[in-house]
């Protein structure tokens, strides 16, 4: 190759006259370099190879340009392979040689250094602007001496590890396995003891953190109002008292003793809040070569047989993009969700203390790492002991005012796989949250008879007689076709009362920011906001302006919050098995729901018995026999492995029911165990729409659907509530029972429900809650822990090429075949994983045998010559 290439060295000037055939070779260059679009910026802009300091393959130049400087200048030293034009793929452009002028007894590093996966991970982490030419800055660095860290052996003779990696890789284990620093010191002072005496491998979790300390992203500090009122930033970050409490900002501590008492101002504030900036963290997915790639995905893939699979396939993306063209012309501007929820850090039975953190995460990936927890950003953590409630937003504001810039002017990015800088701007999509968080985000209040934010003022929830609850029963029949059966009934539902109304639908963004400004609802940071908005919430469901309709195009989303599929099929489950079960404490059938039963409804077979006093059994509870073979028979239940926890471990048989069980199992023995449970001990008339219910929320939250089946769901869904309206009493039906109702829409507009549920931000929020180290400083401990973390993660992209997630462990039952087995066994003997607990031998009874010996012949595939 470098025979071939010399002309680019020899012959440009003969006779004092630029040689014609050294231009003809440069233009065969150039219009090699064309020919790679990955490798041209703006169509006509390529990198210049010529020898000029401010080029030498750094700044692209129009091709003509180049032309020029190569004329006047020549080609760069020793660039016989053209990787900066498409010659080979190349993972970055810090290829090339960089030279580190710290003072003058620095040494250079070389020129022709061997740069292995952790040199590209140092110029990742540095970014674009990181100038090997210019004077380094106290930033520039930490960049430095990771690159000579990663030349340096870890000791001599080893020439698989460098001081660098060794560093992030015991780092990342760390992060991985949660461990403690007095782990980390005492497993490093270990590992001392076991190198030779000249190694280079850090002394302890200080000394590597001082290493590694560049790959970490910022974190701001921002001083609270002890009350939640306000933050000491932007043109409030000189105040030393809130401007609404009036509370001082720092902590006063008395000094001396006696007569000489002295007050002595700290500068120590009663609270803090930390913000971690999203710009640099959306960067860095386009600055590694393990992610850039993935986040163009959302516009390259293409729907299979009209199925959606991701958000973008949905008609609430395609809507944005058809409001704001200039912003979907760029495939790589990043469309994100924001979730939001409470942690208590000290258990159930400690100290009560709410933190919450709000997390954003990026849609343009590929289902199978969009809502991965390695693509969740911690961007706020708001401080406890006391919950924010309808104050959260007074924490948003850093990063709306973030989000409100990367919408308008956006921030210079360099994509790696395209090595070209765009104008990268963000979007935020929706939000995800609970039901008492949706309150806190959207502004709508959902408690008490207007909690659906979906129905508003038009809900027809009334509160019962004698136990003083909201009830939605009888509140769906008007999403039904307006000649339904259900329409004209007057005996099942509220007697004597037929539906003519038809829902009107979901109001838009307009709609809703409309009946904002003419009701006069302020934001929470206004002076006058908690007067105001208490006395406007009285007469509509609104108690606050929500912070994100600061954001310029957020009227114009489909859908803004989102309602928890996870929280609503987990209380739907409750409501179901509690009344089934007859739970005291929890049952919906009691004395005062049968006392009201038939001041609503029909049904005088369900009354109180004047002469017994005593209530009639209903047909949807079950006795205690059929409990008990219930519980037997989920007490034998055996899951695949990871499928589900072990529901056994639930079962009280003595109290005949289940006991802790988490949104998951609910999840499980709703969609699979129910019908499967119920099927021999209710009448059909119950079981069916039990049946329904059950496989609606199964269909729901498959991970694909097309348009036509969710409007088959959407139009199922009321008639299944009013055949369980049917059936059970108005105290049955809370908002949980009403919210289903509405969540085929939601779908349908969106996308598939396990993009928009609560369980990988709960499983986050798990990970985030176990970074508390030092439960005296609750927040300092996670915001370290995450810098951490965030620094491990983006190491480990470079462990393993082209793996973008943490090192990819092997399962507690994964197990090689060729380790335990040999290639005489028959292919049904193969085992699939490894055996748990002892064995044991015991002899197979007739009619076992005769299964097993069925089961080889019909599924052995040695056997199937035999059988034909």
């Amino acid at each position: 190759m470098e025979a071939d290439r010399e002309w680019m060295y020899e012959g440009r000037i003969v006779n004092g006259m630029f040689s014609n055939k050294w231009g003809d070779k440069v233009d065969e260059f150039v219009a090699f370099a064309l020919r790679h679009p990955e490798c041209v910026n703006g169509g006509t802009a390529i990198r210049c190879p010529c020898t000029l300091v401010k080029c030498q393959n750094k700044k692209f130049l129009n091709v003509e340009t180049v032309k020029v400087h190569l004329y006047k200048n020549g080609f760069v030293p020793d660039y016989y392979v053209w990787i900066y034009h498409g010659e080979k793929e190349v993972h970055q452009r810090c290829s090339r040689s960089v030279r580190v002028s710290v003072s003058e007894t620095d040494q250079m590093v070389s020129d022709n250094m061997n740069h292995t996966t952790y040199h590209r991970m140092v110029c990742d982490a540095a970014g674009p602007e990181f100038n090997p030419d210019e004077e380094p800055n106290a930033e520039a660095r930490n960049f430095y001496d990771m690159i000579r860290a990663g030349d340096k052996p870890l000791y001599e003779g080893n020439s698989k590890h460098t001081q660098l990696s060794a560093a992030v890789r015991m780092l990342e284990i760390k992060c991985r396995h949660k461990c403690s620093q007095a782990w980390f010191d005492d497993m490093s002072n270990f590992i001392q003891e076991l190198l030779p005496p000249d190694n280079l491998m850090p002394l302890d979790f200080y000394s590597t953190k001082k290493l590694v300390r560049g790959l970490g992203l910022p974190v701001q500090i921002i001083h609270c109002c002890v009350n939640n009122c306000m933050i000491y930033w932007g043109d409030d970050s000189d105040l030393n008292s809130c401007k609404k409490c009036g509370h001082a900002r720092y902590k006063q501590t008395v000094r001396g003793s006696g007569n000489r008492l002295y007050i002595r101002k700290l500068k120590v504030s009663y609270k803090k809040m930390h913000y971690f900036p999203i710009t640099p963290r959306l960067q860095r997915l386009y600055a590694s070569t393990a992610t850039a790639n993935e986040m163009r995905w959302h516009s390259e893939h293409h729907m299979e047989d009209g199925k959606m699979c991701h958000p973008s396939d949905a008609p609430a993306w395609k809507h944005f993009d058809g409001c704001f063209p200039d912003f979907s012309s760029e495939v790589r501007n990043v469309r994100l969700g924001l979730f939001a929820d409470g942690v208590q850090p000290f258990g159930q039975s400690g100290q009560q203390y709410s933190l919450w953190p709000v997390v954003v995460t990026p849609y343009n990936l590929p289902p199978d790492l969009c809502m991965k927890e390695e693509f969740m950003f911690l961007t706020v953590l708001v401080p406890g002991p006391t919950n924010p409630k309808g104050k959260i937003d007074v924490f948003l504001q850093p990063l709306i005012a973030e989000l409100k810039s990367l919408w308008g002017v956006g921030v210079q990015t360099y994509d790696i796989s395209k090595r070209q800088n765009f104008q990268m701007r963000a979007a935020l999509m929706w939000t995800i949250n609970d039901f008492p968080a949706y309150s806190m985000m959207s502004g709508w209040s959902t408690a008490g008879m207007l909690a659906c934010s979906h129905c508003m003022e038009d809900s027809d929830a009334f509160r019962l007689i004698k136990s003083g609850k909201q009830s939605w029963f009888d509140n769906h029949r008007k999403f039904l076709p307006i000649n339904h059966p259900y329409r004209r009934n007057t005996k099942d539902f509220i007697k004597n009362r037929k539906v003519t109304k038809q829902f009107p639908g979901v109001r838009s963004g307009d709609e809703i920011l409309q009946d904002l400004n003419n009701r006069g609802l302020r934001k929470v940071m206004d002076v006058d906001a908690e007067v105001v908005n208490a006395a406007i919430s009285k007469t509509c469901g609104w108690n606050k302006r929500s912070i994100f309709w600061d954001l310029p195009y957020w009227r114009e989303h489909l859908l803004r919050h989102n309602l928890d599929v996870m929280h609503i099929e987990k209380n739907v489950f409750d409501n179901i098995f509690n009344t089934v079960f007859n739970i005291p404490g929890k049952t919906k059938d009691t004395y005062k729901s049968r006392d009201e039963l038939n001041k609503y409804c029909r049904r005088p077979q369900f009354a109180q018995n004047l002469v017994t006093s005593k209530y009639p059994d209903v047909p949807f509870v079950l006795n205690k026999s059929q409990k008990k073979d219930v519980l037997e028979w989920v007490k034998k239940l055996r899951f695949l492995d990871g499928y589900a926890s072990n529901l056994g471990r639930c079962v009280d048989a003595n109290k005949l029911k289940m006991f802790g069980m988490k949104s998951h199992d609910c999840h499980v023995f709703m969609q699979r165990l129910l019908p499967i449970a119920l099927r021999e001990f209710l009448p059909n008339r119950i079981w069916e729409p039990l049946t329904e219910i059950s496989l609606f929320f199964k269909q729901l939250t498959s991970s694909s659907l097309t348009d036509e089946e969710l409007r088959n769901l959407d139009e199922q869904i009321p008639v299944i509530l009013c055949n369980l309206e049917k059936i059970f009493p108005p105290s049955f039906f809370d908002s949980m029972e009403h919210l289903p109702v509405h969540l085929a829409y939601e779908a349908r507009i969106a996308d598939p429900v396990h993009y928009r549920w609560m369980y990988p931000p709960e499983r986050y929020l798990r990970k985030i809650k176990h970074k508390i180290m030092n439960k005296a400083q609750v927040e300092g401990s996670i915001s370290i822990g995450y810098i951490m973390d965030e620094a491990a993660k983006f190491a480990s992209f470079y462990f393993k090429e082209g793996d973008p997630t943490l090192p990819l462990k092997e399962k507690r039952n994964e197990v090689y075949l060729d380790d335990i087995v040999g290639d005489d066994m028959f292919e049904i003997f193969k085992p699939p994983g490894k055996a748990i607990g002892a064995e044991g031998k015991r002899y197979l009874a007739d009619n076992e045998y005769t299964a097993a010996h069925l089961y080889i012949l019909m599924n052995c595939p040695e056997v199937q010559p035999f059988i034909e």
